[in-house]
């Protein structure tokens, strides 16, 4: 597992754009979800709750607006949470800097967005292999091994 950098690079002329991905967790299941082809970008990949940070948002509170405009889960459903990152990634004109958050719930009641036109709870050992976002193999793995450290 090749984790991206935790440092963004150096005298860069682009843009750095805050983000979270946000991994939902229940018992021994994640939730997966297919973008849908009215997102800007991986149309019909699977992936994580993600989205933009807000102006002076703090990442946490990102995770809680995102998993409930992605899935109308609310906040009082999610038990517990951890929180890593930045890292950084460089895309063509922007430098991402991702916040990744790994959310634990005891409901597995989702009500989609238009972001995502399908879901899945599944093991996180079986990770579709096809039409999976970049990084969320190595985004599961990590935060995975991590909540055992806690």
């Amino acid at each position: 597992m090749a984790l991206p950098s935790t440092s963004p690079p150096p005298n860069t002329p682009k843009r750095i754009r805050p983000v979270i991905s946000c991994l939902l967790k229940h018992k021994d299941e994640i939730l997966i979800l297919k973008r849908s082809k009215l997102v800007g970008s991986f149309q019909g990949y699977w992936s994580c709750i993600s989205g933009y940070m807000e102006k002076e948002e703090d990442p946490l509170e990102t995770a809680y607006r995102e998993v409930l405009e992605e899935t109308r889960m609310p906040k009082e459903e999610i038990s517990n949470h951890l929180l890593e990152g930045p890292f950084y990634s460089e895309a063509a004109d922007v430098v991402f800097e991702a916040h990744w958050v790994l959310m634990e719930t005891k409901i597995k009641r989702i009500v989609l967005d238009w972001e995502h036109e399908d879901c899945q709870w599944i093991n996180s050992k079986k990770i579709p292999m096809e039409k999976v976002v970049p990084w969320l193999p190595t985004l599961i793995e990590y935060l995975l091994a991590k909540a055992e450290d806690i």
